[in-house]
């Protein structure tokens, strides 16, 4: 899900860490690429008319392998090499946003009955993506698509994304490409939104350079981190009223959340700065 607000936050208050690409630079290139969240975006774009998805004879589910295939072909054909690298172990610090988004299936399974009753349309489109969920075949069935074309692929220890960044940082791949932007928590040096993008849109390819990131926020990476954290993430519940300009403005003044959870009272069920200047 990524960092709330965090795109805007960056463009701007630390604008040169951000910049325009287009997608054929990347020719000779090594990107790691996030797999899980690819094969999430198949499952609900690739052959989707409202509950029915793309089968084969068998009537066994192919949207991710379709979309796993030409999206890969278009970067082989680019000059592009990406690795793919595949969700392992949840971190146990992720099993409560894990809970809410297993209650918030379960909800859209229940409104989605609903809506085949009533014969809604529009509700059975919004509904049956809500109910998608990425599972192990799918995984297994892109890592076999993969291997057969010749692709990388790579399984996590844990996260996807904490692992893009390690083989950046190792220099074993040029960047981390995801629309995930927590990706730049985890430290890759280099990170690209809209690279999947399909041709069609013809949306430039966003690159972030986290030095320059942590340069024009004048922040250190912990500081950072925790600026994220304070923005809304999926590790923790955020603090009301406080998102993206105001965690900033706090992180400036006080260093760290710790410093800042002491200056923080709650009254009246409502978080507020006993410093007030900070808004």
């Amino acid at each position: 899900m990524g960092i709330k607000g965090l795109t805007k936050l960056l463009a701007d208050n630390a604008p040169k860490a951000m910049k325009e690409q287009k997608f054929e630079s990347y020719f000779g290139r090594k990107i790691a690429i996030d797999a899980s969240m690819s094969i999430y975006q198949f499952l609900i774009v690739v052959g989707r008319s409202g509950t029915e998805m793309l089968t084969n004879e068998a009537g066994e589910v192919t949207s991710h392998l379709q979309g796993m295939f030409t999206r890969t072909i278009r970067l082989l054909e680019a000059g592009i090499k990406p690795v793919y690298v595949f969700d392992g172990k949840p971190p146990d610090l992720k099993k409560q946003e894990l809970a809410k988004r297993y209650s918030k299936r379960a909800d859209a399974t229940e409104d989605l009955s609903d809506a085949l009753e009533t014969g809604n349309k529009e509700d059975i489109e919004k509904f049956s993506k809500r109910t998608v969920k990425v599972t192990k075949q799918h995984n297994e069935d892109c890592k076999n698509l993969l291997k057969l074309m010749g692709v990388p692929v790579i399984e996590a220890p844990s996260e996807a994304e904490a692992q893009c960044a390690e083989l950046c940082k190792a220099d074993k791949v040029y960047a981390v490409a995801s629309e995930d932007m927590d990706s730049l928590t985890f430290g890759a040096p280099r990170f690209l939104r809209h690279l999947m993008d399909p041709s069609s849109k013809k949306i430039p390819v966003m690159e972030f350079e986290v030095s320059k990131v942590l340069e024009e926020l004048n922040l250190t990476m912990d500081q950072f981190i925790d600026l994220c954290i304070l923005s809304g993430c999926d590790y923790c519940d955020s603090i009301r009223g406080i998102g993206g300009q105001t965690a900033l403005k706090l992180i400036r003044q006080h260093g760290s959340i710790e410093n800042i959870l002491e200056n923080i009272n709650k009254e009246s069920g409502s978080w507020f700065l006993s410093n007030a200047k900070v808004f």
